[in-house]
């Protein structure tokens, strides 16, 4: 008996030895890094164009609500930017007047983009209203020049008038 109570308890302890032991876990195998794109540091579609900022500025309001697909969201004139959305993409559209230098003679307006965080951008929807943009804003900058043309006409023609129905008053009354 003593023999059998000897095998009995090898196998007891054996059964506890297996049950008790953990399998190892699974070495899991790191994830491939990931490699995410550097941010732009310029703005795809960017230009020059050589005209004052104002009549750039005003030029580019104009086009901008006028052309299907772009949602005008809001402006600064003192930031110089429109705020605007085009094919699902919200950015800002800059007009910045460069300074005059050896290479730039005339009065000249930088035309860009950027997020609304201001950090250059570079998407499709973006570069394709900065060119066309480009395209059309030498037209709609004389159209701006010519109505503010005309509104400075037809505030010095009421003034002259203004000043002339004052003259006739004094005179009536002497």
């Amino acid at each position: 008996m003593r023999v059998q109570g000897t095998w009995m308890g090898i196998i007891v302890a054996g059964l506890l030895v297996t049950g008790c032991a953990t399998k190892p876990k699974p070495v899991e195998e790191a994830p491939a890094p990931v490699e995410v794109p550097a941010p732009p540091t310029t703005t795809r579609g960017e230009f020059l164009i050589e005209a004052d900022k104002n009549e750039t500025w005003n030029a580019v309001g104009q086009l901008v609500v006028n052309t299907p697909g772009v949602e005008y969201e809001g402006r600064s004139q003192m930031l110089d930017m429109y705020t605007v959305r085009y094919r699902g993409v919200e950015f800002l559209v800059l007009t910045k007047a460069m300074l005059l230098s050896e290479t730039i003679r005339k009065t000249t307006t930088r035309v860009t983009a950027t997020t609304p965080d201001g950090a250059p951008i570079d998407t499709n929807a973006s570069a394709d209203l900065l060119v066309m943009l480009e395209q059309k804003l030498p037209q709609a900058i004389k159209d701006v020049q010519a109505r503010f043309a005309a509104e400075a006409k037809a505030k010095a023609d009421a003034k002259k008038k203004s000043k002339s129905k004052s003259k006739s008053k004094k005179k009536k009354k002497t």
